[in-house]
């Protein structure tokens, strides 16, 4: 059995499929060596959002058609509001207390989407511009009898916290603005629909149809001789939790695949989530035996272990990759859970990669929320950041998913990933490992495909970590493991400049929409819930709006190696706290130029450069055959004047 170690050693190892880790990254600008975490924020460091202290980025979805109609009714009170979007309450006289620029006096709207506040007493107005889905409470603060000034405290999934004050209504049976502001955040505890149900926006590209597995199986060459797709989970029979489709050992018959998931908890059998394209070692995921303290056992869960380990003819070897503390799974065997046994599991190596439970995250993530939000005290940043942990624990996933990725490209070993129930730390750790692995997953569709299949067809529980619509903001499942994957492919980008092809702005957006309750994608707990709510035909896919505007999301860097295998440098010293997403909302952190301004510039530029090496190949193509075709004529010409020569008696 094998604990984690440092693995600072993998980073600069090359792999076999590529010349240098750092080759790709010299394209375009330096590694990220030089920007450590140790140093206090100043600037934002990448091209995420050039937003004004306060203005959400951009959650008002248009058409191109209407992009200059968007722009000309920004200026007007109200803002343009989205298909289906009702105005719910307005209230005038509403002090907004902005911790940045003091109170600001204006006007307040509730939709069934959004909070708007325009400020009346500055020029420009200050505007603020919330999507209800990022509310996680609403507090009235202080005495509640009192006939003055109420106050609320407005605290958001997004890191900020927003207060109001108002006049206390006369009408005593008319509810306040924040009492409508509380039915409408929290739709599902009042029984409304969340408004992505209400949403028509038609977009030119259908984003349902972004994934589809047995295409994404066929990218990777299944099935073969070794691995088959099974419809075993068509109804979700054999595991609610699982995408109907499947892929498992083509020796393993259905009915054996039964046995197995009965001795898996939640029935998450090992399934394939990769193949590499040489050496046929496969990351597959699953969750964790359910040994208990007798350390019960099962024929069938070994011998389908042992099936994937052989459909490997590269290694007789078997990496067991259980995400836990090694502490926590032993104590996982009291409630009927465990972790393999190597004496059980023949030529199968245990490792354990020491990533904390979603508790743990959720309490980091809050500590990090009151050191960056509204203030930063620089004299004692760098403490402070360490006291939350938040980086430490990107390391540890980061770090895990460097080993398995590790394991497969250089070891050439087949590899098994789980925690308890897999579907948080397994996730991330899966699609960690593939980013690194495969290169397709660094396009724009690609990290498209690899949240749908890794995140959203193994069901990770969106509905319960996020709580979309639910008020019960102190629920224990609620927990910040999506956004801890987000962070992790930010720092990868860092690293890699040049090998995404999506901008920081693409993050951004991710995960401002996992909040927003605009689109359906992020919606429900798993695959089996989303087609019984009917999400793909009552909502929008959050791809259809990426993808009708993909010039706002491209790295004008990118350059598309598809064999790179990225090995990261995994110590704290290169990784940094996201600026960009965390402290966005500090007008202090704005950057010094509008670097998602300057990518498209780049890109416009790109594509003219393109255009004109395109016409000047062209021109040398033409060039060439005319030049040919003149040859052709003179030596034709001599010719005939040789034979006329010949020909001609002499005088």
């Amino acid at each position: 059995m094998e604990k984690s170690g440092s693995v600072d050693s993998l980073g600069s190892k090359p792999s076999s499929r590529q010349p240098s880790v750092d080759s790709l990254s010299s394209t375009s600008t330096s590694r990220s060596d030089r920007s450590a975490q140790a140093k206090p924020p100043s600037v934002l460091s990448s091209d995420s959002v050039s937003t004004s202290a306060e203005f959400s980025p951009e959650l008002r979805v248009k058409p191109k058609a209407t992009a200059k109609k968007a722009h000309r009714d920004s200026d007007k009170e109200e803002p343009q509001l989205l298909p289906n979007e009702t105005v719910q309450d307005m209230a005038p006289d509403i002090t907004y207390f902005c911790p940045f620029t003091g109170a600001l006096r204006g006007t307040v709207m509730v939709t069934n989407y959004r909070l708007f506040f325009k400020s009346m007493d500055k020029d420009p107005a200050f505007m603020l511009d919330l999507p209800l889905g990022v509310v996680s409470r609403v507090e009235k603060i202080g005495n509640t009898s009192s006939r003055a000034d109420s106050s609320y405290g407005v605290v958001c999934k997004d890191m900020r916290i927003l207060r109001f004050s108002h006049k206390q209504v006369d009408d005593t049976l008319k509810k306040s603005i924040f009492e409508v502001l509380m039915k409408f955040a929290f739709p599902v505890s009042n029984g409304l629909q969340i408004f992505a149900f209400e949403y028509g926006q038609v977009f030119p590209e259908n984003g349902w149809k972004v994934y589809d597995p047995i295409s994404e199986y066929k990218r990777q060459g299944i099935p073969n001789e070794s691995w088959r797709i099974t419809k075993v989970n068509d109804h979700f029979e054999l595991c609610d939790t699982y995408p109907s489709t499947l892929v498992v050992p083509v020796n393993i018959p259905d009915e054996e695949l039964k046995r197995v998931a009965a001795f898996r908890a939640k029935g998450r059998i090992p399934v394939l989530s990769w193949i590499h394209p040489e050496s046929q070692a496969t990351v597959t995921r699953c969750s964790q035996p359910t040994v208990g303290v007798n350390g019960k056992r099962s024929k069938e869960d070994e011998k389908y272990l042992q099936a994937i380990m052989d459909a490997n003819a590269q290694s007789h070897k078997l990496f067991i990759f259980d995400a836990r503390p090694s502490v926590n799974a032993a104590a996982n065997k009291m409630k009927g859970g465990g972790y393999e046994s190597e004496d059980a599991y023949q030529n199968a190596e245990l490792v354990f990669l020491d990533i904390h439970n979603i508790h743990v995250m959720r309490e980091s993530l809050r500590k990090l929320k009151d050191l960056v939000y509204p203030n930063i005290e620089d004299s004692h940043w760098l403490s402070n950041l360490e006291s939350t942990h938040w980086l430490e624990h990107i390391k540890l996933i980061l770090a895990g998913a460097l080993r398995i990725a590790d394991k497969v490209e250089s070891g050439k070993t087949s590899v098994v990933v789980h925690c308890s129930d897999g579907w948080d730390r397994t996730a991330q750790l899966t699609s960690l490992s593939l980013l690194m692995l495969d290169g397709y997953y660094r396009t724009i569709r690609g990290f498209e495909v690899l949240l749908e299949k890794e995140w959203l067809s193994f069901g990770h529980r969106f509905q319960q970590r996020i709580g979309h619509g639910d008020k019960n903001h102190s629920d224990a499942d609620r927990s910040p493991v999506f956004i801890q994957f987000i962070d992790c492919v930010w720092q990868l980008t860092r690293q890699f400049p040049a090998a995404f092809e999506f901008n920081e702005y693409f993050l951004v957006t991710i995960l401002d929409h996992l909040y927003s309750c605009l689109f359906g994608t992020f919606l429900c707990n798993s695959e089996q819930q989303r087609l019984k709510e009917e999400i793909p035909k009552r909502t929008v896919s959050v791809w259809s709006y990426i993808n009708s505007q993909l010039e706002e999301f491209t790295n004008p860097m990118y350059v598309n190696y598809s064999n790179q295998v990225l090995f990261p440098v995994i110590s704290l010293r290169h990784l940094e706290l996201w600026s960009g997403y965390y402290i966005r909302w500090n007008p202090r952190m704005k950057p010094q130029e509008p670097i998602h301004q300057r990518h498209k510039e780049l890109l416009a530029k790109r594509a003219e450069l393109q255009k004109r090496v395109n016409e000047l190949q062209r021109e040398v193509t033409n060039r060439s055959a005319s030049s040919s075709s003149e040859r052709g004529e003179h030596w034709k010409t001599r010719n005939q004047c040789h034979n006329w020569i010949q020909e001609e008696p002499l005088c």
